[in-house]
């Protein structure tokens, strides 16, 4: 693989900015929300298929993969039905199958996870445990003060499920866990990062408490960390864990203060540092962090966005990637992957396939007020990334 020097290093560029809180199974009838798209190919870039809403689906959102051991990739996103495409309307978890590394997909949906909550069931992570076994995660949504991450585990490849496991048990709310953001340390342990919005003991607020979850028995019992330091009282959102070289483990935070935000935890999520700021400019808008398991450095896809009119600096486009060679102290190599001014994209899910790494992720029309509501996965070339 080409790693080549460096082409654009990122500069912090603070932007007051702070937008709304976006914050196996049974065949359904063919979807004409989903087609896979024919010669759309940039360089090092193929967009090989898209979740458009159609009737009866105001929004496909926030999905991820996971490779199965005959071959075939398996997409799971939140499917929602009825009239509307909020964040608490109906969804349930749908699922699309590719069997050629990500190039073509199936064009039916297969129905993963019927909806179990009071509004929804949305925001899924999948993960292949290390035992084997296939974990999915996700949020079970009954109110607006009652949201928690459930996990449920496959020994059959997705086919079956077993019953669901709260991931919190300590304490009651509405807890945001995004999708594609649960991982599993060298030594076992799983791990997942939460903000908190309302409880019985806080009314609603965009600024989220930010606390990990960990569990060393497979995700049978969870244990909260402490909470992360936060003294500059900035607005937190939407965490995401990656595990570092030297084992600690960064959490990237989604802020209002015009970057991304980092915390770190050296005792495997116990407890976190105080709250910085990065070097990833960013509006009011998640990132998606991860190890690239060839190289071991670490691969970004975000909006950076860095226009000085607030008027563009809140809006989430470009969509952009870049490297670190340096564990996320500055970044690299940055590359735009999308760049429609009107477009909005966000809720990255990541997966590599050999030299060529699966993004998924929201791709809607500002304007026309699908922004969330439609979803697009893209392959992208490794070696391209590192040009």
């Amino acid at each position: 693989m080409k790693k080549n020097k460096i082409n654009s290093i990122l500069k912090i560029v603070v932007i007051p900015a702070l937008l709304a809180y976006g914050c196996g199974g049974r065949e359904l009838n063919e979807q004409t929300s989903g087609e896979n798209s024919d010669g759309n190919v940039e360089k090092g870039i193929e967009r090989n298929l898209v979740l458009n809403p159609g009737d009866n689906n105001p929004r496909n959102s926030e999905g991820d993969f996971i490779q199965l051991k005959d071959g075939r990739i398996l997409f799971v996103y939140s499917h929602y039905y009825g009239e509307s495409s909020s964040d608490h309307a109906t969804a349930y978890l749908a699922g699309r199958y590719s069997s050629d590394q990500g190039e073509t997909w199936t064009e039916e949906d297969v129905e993963i996870l019927p909806n179990e909550g009071g509004m929804n069931v949305m925001s899924v992570s999948l993960l292949r445990l290390q035992n084997g076994d296939i974990a999915m995660f996700y949020l079970r949504k009954n109110d607006t003060d009652d949201c928690i991450p459930m996990m449920r585990i496959s020994k059959d490849e997705t086919e079956s499920w077993s019953d669901p496991v709260p991931c919190i048990t300590d304490k009651e709310g509405y807890f945001v866990l995004n999708n594609d953001r649960v991982i599993q340390l060298e030594d076992g342990r799983l791990m997942l990062s939460v903000a908190r919005h309302a409880g019985p003991d806080m009314e609603w607020s965009g600024k989220g408490d930010i606390f990990s979850y960990y569990s060393d028995d497979n995700g049978e019992n969870w244990h909260s960390s402490e909470e992360v330091p936060n003294p500059e009282d900035i607005v937190l959102q939407e965490p995401g864990l990656v595990e570092l070289e030297d084992g600690s483990i960064l959490m990237f935070i989604r802020s209002n203060a015009g970057v991304q935000c980092y915390s770190y935890s050296q005792d495997r999520g116990e407890t976190w540092s105080e709250v910085e700021k990065s070097t990833l400019v960013s509006p009011v808008s998640p990132a998606t962090i991860e190890r690239i398991p060839s190289t071991g450095d670490l691969l970004a896809v975000w909006n950076n966005n860095l226009s000085d009119d607030p008027e563009i600096s809140r809006l989430r486009t470009p969509l952009n990637a870049a490297i670190s060679k340096d564990q996320g102290k500055t970044w690299e190599m940055t590359k735009t992957l999308e760049d429609d001014p009107d477009g909005w994209y966000c809720y990255i899910a990541m997966d590599f396939v050999g030299e060529k790494v699966l993004l998924g992720y929201c791709a809607g029309n500002r304007p026309a007020g699908t922004g969330l509501s439609v979803t697009k996965v893209s392959k992208v070339d490794m070696d391209w990334l590192y040009e």
